[in-house]
């Protein structure tokens, strides 16, 4: 099984969908001051960037 680099872009945005959910998951449930906040933020980001991964998949 080889990885080529579609497989690894599909890969690369799993992991950071699944960091982002974490991060939201702590600004929402375990810090409840500014810090939640920027998680949160944090989190969306990472959603961003693995929309951007996704995005990428059969261009490069």
């Amino acid at each position: 099984m080889g990885m080529n680099k579609n497989t690894v872009l599909a890969w690369a945005t799993l992991i950071m969908i699944i960091v982002g959910l974490g991060l939201i998951a702590l600004g929402a449930f375990r810090y409840d001051d500014v810090a939640g906040w920027g998680f949160a933020s944090v989190g969306i980001g990472f959603f961003a960037i693995a929309w951007v991964f996704n995005a990428l998949k059969g261009r490069v």
